[in-house]
């Protein structure tokens, strides 16, 4: 398989309303500008969150290796409210460490003993640093002295050798609304200790935040690594592992056409976490030609054409956990057939999961759904 997700350890959200407020275990990560407050003031709202850099060392140094690869970071939306016309949000690398804490938004009395508006670690504790430069790369905040005081976290804008380190989503009234950002630029820099990692920081474009316009009010709310559902945010890392022993020579092996039969092997159908199973796909015509042979034709090994890829839904909410991609779930194959690995590691424990397989015959495509199932427990 060439997908692997990794989950984050903490996360926070900062609100400029509440500038003293942790909510280092809410289950919801918000950006927002709002403007519905006393005196028609905008809230603004961010948040934080990071990754171990042993988990992304290891995944690179001992996972990936040499391959080629990519990495996005994914937050899943729970609610959105005023994304009207077109928005950006943008995602920048944290430049200074912080506390997750243990607050739950709107607390009773207010939890302080995290990261909140004014400070990365408690209330009373250090300021956000404004801005300036660490070993050559440049950092900065913002925050609007009408509404608020300094804070709001701060960020990494340019790497050393003048990089720019912003990386930007755009959404629309219609978009999907789940954030699926390409953070490869970030990441690098993290493994090659180039940048120190503090982990990012989400918020709307410049333009949107502090805006007084009533017409302008996104809210946009994502599940946290705190929440009760099966949607935390990851981070996706994705490589190219295809192989295949396909040649010329082999060319009359390769299905072209249907009908077709196909099963999904070396299934048993329930997995660790931590496990790594490598799933062959049988396939064969379902009408074999009348031809003389002196051995069956059941014994051969036949493979689907090269542009074939896979998919993993989960079986309760039929959502995609990894969608079909032409160049990252692309299906190799070897003498014994075709494969695929999945590492259990980015799934959900407790859980049923299906694997499709798209494939290309008679010039249309088709989707082998054959109820091909297993589950992932705890243990």
């Amino acid at each position: 398989m060439a997908v692997y997700k990794i989950f984050p350890y903490k996360d926070t959200t900062l609100y400029s309303f509440y500038p003293n407020m942790n909510t280092g275990i809410d289950a919801i990560n918000q950006i927002s500008n709002l403007n519905i407050a006393v005196n028609s003031n905008p809230q603004v709202a961010r948040f934080l969150i990071e990754f171990v850099q042993d988990e992304i060392e290891d995944v690179i140094d001992n996972i990936i290796g040499d391959k080629q690869w990519d990495v996005n970071l994914k937050s899943f939306i729970a609610t959105a409210q005023g994304v009207n016309e077109s928005i950006d949000i943008n995602v920048f690398p944290i430049a200074q460490s912080w506390n997750n804490g243990t607050g739950g938004y709107l607390d009773v009395p207010q939890t302080t003993d995290g990261a909140t508006w004014y400070s990365p670690y408690f209330q009373g504790s250090i300021a956000w640093s404004p801005g300036g430069n660490t070993g050559g790369n440049k950092f900065t905040s913002s925050f609007n002295p009408n509404f608020v005081g300094q804070g709001g976290g701060n960020w990494f804008y340019e790497a050393s050798g003048s990089i720019d380190l912003k990386r930007t989503q755009s959404f629309d009234t219609r978009s999907d609304k789940d954030l699926n950002i390409n953070v490869k630029p970030i990441v690098e820099r993290w493994y090659s200790g180039s940048l120190p990692n503090y982990g990012f920081i989400t918020k709307f474009e410049l333009n949107v935040e502090w805006n007084e316009n009533l017409q302008i009010q996104p809210v946009m709310q994502f599940f946290s690594s705190d929440t009760n559902t099966i949607y935390p945010p990851e981070l996706e890392f994705k490589w190219i592992d295809y192989q295949t022993v396909l040649t010329s020579s082999l060319s009359s092996s390769i299905l072209n056409s249907r009908p077709i039969i196909a099963s999904l092997a070396e299934n048993p159908g329930v997995f660790k976490p931590n496990s790594i199973n490598r799933f062959r796909i049988n396939v064969a015509p379902k009408y074999q030609p009348e031809i003389w042979v002196t051995s069956s034709v059941f014994t051969d090994i036949n493979f689907l054409p090269t542009s074939s890829c896979y998919a993993i839904k989960d079986l309760d909410t039929n959502e995609f956990i990894i969608n079909f991609d032409d160049t990252y779930t692309q299906i190799s194959s070897d003498e014994n057939g075709n494969y695929f690995d999945i590492y259990m590691n980015g799934l959900e424990p407790e859980r049923y999961y299906k694997v499709l397989i798209k494939t290309k015959l008679d010039n249309s495509v088709l989707v082998l759904d054959d109820n091909y199932y297993f589950k992932v427990i705890n243990g």
